[in-house]
């Protein structure tokens, strides 16, 4: 969702979405001297309409940490799966997964997200076709 006024976008469960914040969490975690994996970045989006440019932009910020010398050794979208969200006992309904799933027949259907990623993470690049 984007606010027509101020250009600011939320997620389904009205939280700001904000790409540029990993990389200033990165440079600052970087500080420590570990290397760093991350191991959940997602969004919730049950109609699939974000997580593509989601995803994009936080990749390209943590591409630029580490062209800045973060040492970054994994990345993981959360989450494959739609799953049970523990925030506020919000249960089934928030959709992070890049696989939606019907929990009445359990049937997984692969989002047009996850082929997107899957094009960036094949290509080894934020511009797969090109």
């Amino acid at each position: 969702m984007e606010n027509k006024q101020t250009g600011e976008r939320r997620n389904d469960l009205g939280w700001q979405i904000a790409p540029e914040g990993i990389y200033h969490v990165l440079k600052k975690a970087a500080k420590i001297g570990k290397p760093i994996y991350i191991t959940e970045n997602g969004l919730p989006d049950a109609q699939d309409k974000s997580r593509g440019k989601f995803i994009i932009e936080h990749l390209r910020f943590l591409h630029r940490a580490i062209s800045e010398g973060v040492d970054v050794r994994g990345y993981f979208y959360w989450s494959l799966l739609d799953n049970f969200e523990f925030v506020e006992m919000r249960g089934f309904w928030p959709r992070f997964g890049l696989v939606e799933v019907d929990y009445k027949t359990l049937e997984r259907k692969i989002r047009p997200s996850a082929w997107e990623y899957a094009e960036i993470c094949k290509s080894n690049s934020l511009e797969p076709n090109s």
